[in-house]
């Protein structure tokens, strides 16, 4: 089945909704970059972006994922808030409240103790299982950083202004695709059907805000697995979480997809609040272990 989260990790790798109240024009705008200046600040901004993804895998962070319909008054479908954490071998999520709802007590320990026996095991390299799981992981970052370092050749860059968008300064990058780039993946070929705009920090070097729009039909498995259709658009925040560690805020999805012969529209936003760097799987063991025993959750104050 084709992952659809992996497009939405090209759309944050890349390049969030079009402009909002937060923007802001400068009063005047500087002289475009040369190409050299482009391209030192974007091989800046990659190794950033992978430096912050690192980061994330020992992070823990409160989600509040809600599915509605498309439309200028949308229904809500799904409201459900996650608390996700790191196993070692990626993050598993949670279940806080459905729709404001908090989870039942019974049910939310079980989780906990899920947690801490995936720790458990992450901690026992030479168990089969934790073998398999650590060999999925690796495979899983690997893909993710070649996806990124792919854009380098991938798409074209255009500095195209400045903008203030929720207090920080901004240089505002087009991207397009590269017509003498040759993928050699699924998720490379997405680059070559996938428009973007990205704010930077000026000063930071770092992604502020992105969005990323399908601007032709992307197949998985030639079209048999299924198919995400143009029109679709990925789109992220980021802030500042810890001195020079940038993490997303805010995701939005909107796209209509086929998974085998199944048609569906996805339209999601998720808010992402509360990070608490808990580190690897060691140190999360300690804390799980101490919040089963205590009997009281131990997430980042509000």
């Amino acid at each position: 089945m084709p992952n659809f989260l992996a497009i939405a990790v090209f759309a944050t790798a890349l390049a969030l909704p079009m402009l909002s109240p937060g923007f802001a024009p400068p009063a005047q705008q500087p002289q475009p970059p040369s190409d050299a200046e482009l391209q030192a600040r974007a091989d800046k901004l990659i190794a950033n972006q992978h430096r912050n993804e690192q980061f994330l895998d020992e992070y823990e962070r409160i989600e509040r994922q809600v599915d509605q319909t498309a439309g200028m008054t949308p229904k809500v479908l799904e409201d459900r808030t996650y608390r996700i954490v790191p196993t070692g071998t990626g993050t598993m999520k949670i279940l806080d409240s459905d729709r404001g709802k908090p989870a039942d007590p019974a049910e939310y320990r079980k989780q906990l103790q899920l947690w801490e026996q995936t720790l458990e095991l992450a901690l026992k390299p030479n168990d089969s299982r934790a073998k398999t799981a650590y060999a999925k992981f690796e495979k899983k970052k690997k893909d993710r950083a070649e996806l990124i370092n792919s854009m380098k050749e991938g798409l074209l860059r255009k500095w195209i202004g400045q903008e203030t968008i929720s207090g920080h300064l901004c240089d505002v990058i087009q991207l397009d695709p590269n017509p003498e780039f040759h993928p050699h993946s699924t998720l490379q070929e997405a680059i070559t059907r996938v428009t973007a705009k990205v704010w930077v920090d000026h000063t930071a070097t770092q992604i502020v805000r992105a969005e990323a729009h399908v601007t032709r039909d992307i197949s998985f498995g030639g079209g048999i697995l299924g198919k995400l259709y143009r029109g679709g658009v990925f789109a992220f925040d980021q802030s500042e979480v810890a001195p020079g560690v940038w993490l997303p805020t805010r995701y939005q999805y909107d796209y209509t997809a086929r998974k085998f012969l199944f048609t569906f529209d996805q339209h999601q936003w998720i808010e992402v609040s509360r990070y608490r760097r808990i580190g690897p799987p060691k140190e999360a063991l300690a804390l799980v272990q101490s919040e089963l025993a205590s009997g009281k959750s131990l997430t980042a104050d509000p």
